[in-house]
């Protein structure tokens, strides 16, 4: 079982007001993922956006800054937004961090939940779909040949053209994001490539069935399911009792919420909703170490989920408070979900 971590490098007003700049943020998520190498965390991503509020456009300019900081701990996008992205240019910056750090790249690749890329890139909304699958194919051509031949709707054709450099991985891992949607878990499955799943609302055991048929796709297509991963990213927060990792989570996280609600027609986010989504059968990883490693045994045990990936901080919080939580999740809650969970994986082979 893989625990780690995400970010989208949030710049929105702290709880008094004030807005620290993109710069300050950038250079406090290194210091974050160099904490999670330290701490025996297995994977740390950043996300794209194109607005104000976040401050990472490029995820894996912030990554190779870490890669070099860092021994161990694997550095991911969290997601690519590949249909407004040029695959060519995607493959490069990856295959590049994957250079810095010695084999520690990988590459989620989605559509995005937002689309300020696509105006500021010259894309068509019209084409959301369409852009994608042509892309990820693309995308997939690259690592899989030095050589590339392709044409495509949506971008310049390639001739037996060359893209370096090439990574030290063979292949560059390149796996699907989903918010849920049945297609993109399917196609995941029939590509070969590993999933990860946005689990941020609802009850996470209604993923289960995605994750099934996720498998099923798999093993339709003809690839080892064995071989491939099925990850998990969920919002959430650690300190050393449960009511202060509350406290301290739902400002930020209410603010986030119902700042996206006004723009896409949602209801407000109140305390109550956030200790629904808290409980034991919610979204929400929110709580002491104990509390939070409880929920990430359960979503294994009933989900299937290999890899399980904290976005922390939602909003602005105080780097302290986020570098706390890091260590917590590092040095007690990932020895407590290991330990549980391999116990558990001895008992169900030896059935």
């Amino acid at each position: 079982m893989e625990i780690g971590l995400s970010t989208f490098v949030e710049t929105t007003p702290d709880v008094n007001g004030e807005v620290i700049s993109h710069a300050q943020r950038i250079r406090e998520v290194v210091e974050e993922i160099v904490l999670a190498d330290q701490v025996g965390l297995d994977v740390f991503g950043v996300g794209e956006h194109h607005r104000e509020d976040f401050a990472a456009s490029s995820p894996a300019i912030i990554l190779a800054a870490a890669a070099s900081q860092t021994k161990r701990i694997r550095l991911t996008s969290a997601v690519t937004v590949l249909s407004s992205a040029d695959p060519v240019r995607v493959f490069q910056d990856f295959a590049t961090v994957d250079a810095i750090s010695n084999g520690r790249a990988e590459i989620m690749a989605g559509r995005g939940s937002f689309i300020e890329s696509f105006p500021l890139f010259g894309y068509n909304l019209n084409d959301y779909n369409e852009l994608f699958e042509e892309k990820l194919e693309l995308l997939l051509k690259i690592r899989d040949s030095e050589k590339v031949t392709w044409k495509g709707g949506h971008r310049p054709a390639i001739d037996n053209l060359g893209v370096y450099p090439r990574p030290v991985q063979d292949p560059l891992p390149v796996w699907i994001g989903s918010g849920g949607n049945s297609e993109s878990v399917v196609r995941a499955g029939i590509l070969g490539l590993p999933l990860v799943l946005a689990i941020i609302g609802g009850s996470p055991i209604q993923f289960e069935p995605l994750v099934q048929l996720y498998k099923k796709a798999v093993d339709h297509a003809g690839h080892d399911v064995s071989k491939l991963t099925v990850a998990s990213h969920s919002h959430g927060f650690i300190a050393k009792n449960s009511e202060e990792a509350a406290d301290k989570f739902f400002p930020s996280t209410q603010y986030v919420m119902n700042k996206l609600g006004k723009e896409r027609g949602w209801g407000p986010y109140t305390r109550r909703s956030f200790d629904v989504a808290r409980s034991f059968d919610g979204a929400l990883y929110v709580g002491d170490p104990k509390t939070v490693a409880d929920k990430i045994i359960h979503l294994r045990k009933n989900v299937g989920v290999t890899r399980f990936m904290l976005h922390v901080p939602v909003g602005t919080m105080p780097h302290e408070d986020v570098m706390s939580a890091i260590e917590l999740l590092g040095k007690e809650v990932a020895p407590m979900v290991r330990e549980e969970i391999a116990r558990w994986e001895a008992s169900e082979q030896g059935k």
